[in-house]
């Protein structure tokens, strides 16, 4: 049997309502994203995909996301499991700034470097910084030289590619069927990963918000089939307002 694994963005945040940089900050979803979070549950359902486990990261946001969509598919009793690994980029220095206003600031082409480029972390997180995951709870128990002060896309990818082996990937070979509700840029890299995608090519690609993408997945986990549920054009409409947030 092909394996069936599907990745979900959580629904619009507080912040990215705001259009400002969220990183690890842990920012509520709106109303809007507890819609777009049950609309995904919905697209599921359509689906008629049954959930082994459920894996999601340590961020409310995408807690909340993986809640809603699960309690809209009747599958509350699903085994979740969270990972920092699955965390968002962490977006340094700019974590709080609007985006649109940062890039009248350093000019969009740097904003889109920081946002966008594979291999370009935006500017550190000071090690004093109240908001450094180092004073979180959540992460008091790993070493804190794993915890990042800014990452790129490359580092990203990185930090996330462990869980794919050791968490995932397992699961998916025994023929359970994975959710992961996760963010824009943890998901970027999973799909950069899963689709091959080159370095200069992943710049161009957004994850919409609470649309899933469900991946089919032979027996070596080659990707078979790749799609967004639900209406393509409301897909490619969200990708593109995501690509469109650091525009003055």
């Amino acid at each position: 049997m092909p394996a069936q694994l599907v990745l979900l963005r959580h629904g619009q945040s507080q912040w990215n309502l705001e259009n400002r940089f969220t990183g690890w900050a842990d920012v509520d979803l709106t109303e809007q994203g507890e819609t777009e979070a049950r609309a995904a549950g919905q697209l599921l359902v359509e689906q008629d995909l049954r959930f082994d486990v459920a894996l999601t990261s340590r961020l409310t946001r995408a807690i909340r996301t993986l809640w809603l969509a699960l309690d809209e598919m009747g599958q509350q009793w699903v085994d979740v499991e969270r990972s920092w690994r699955l965390n968002e980029r962490h977006y340094g220095a700019l974590q709080g700034l609007n985006k649109a206003e940062t890039a009248r600031q350093h000019g969009a082409e740097q904003v889109h470097i920081w946002r966008r480029s594979y291999a370009t972390p935006p500017p550190p997180m000071a090690d004093d910084d109240p908001g450094h995951p180092c004073r979180d709870a959540r992460y008091a128990g790993l070493d804190p030289r794993v915890l990042p002060n800014a990452e790129s896309l490359a580092m990203t990818l990185t930090r996330v590619l462990p869980y794919w082996h050791d968490a995932i990937a397992p699961r998916l070979r025994r023929g359970q069927t994975v959710l992961v509700a996760a963010h824009g840029n943890s998901l970027r890299a999973l799909v950069k990963y899963l689709e091959a995608v080159p370095d200069d090519t992943i710049t161009g690609v957004n994850i919409p918000t609470g649309i899933p993408r469900l991946y089919t997945l032979d027996t070596d986990l080659n990707v078979t089939a790749a799609d967004y549920l639900g209406d393509p054009q409301a897909a490619a409409a969200a990708a593109a307002a995501v690509a469109g947030q650091a525009r003055g």
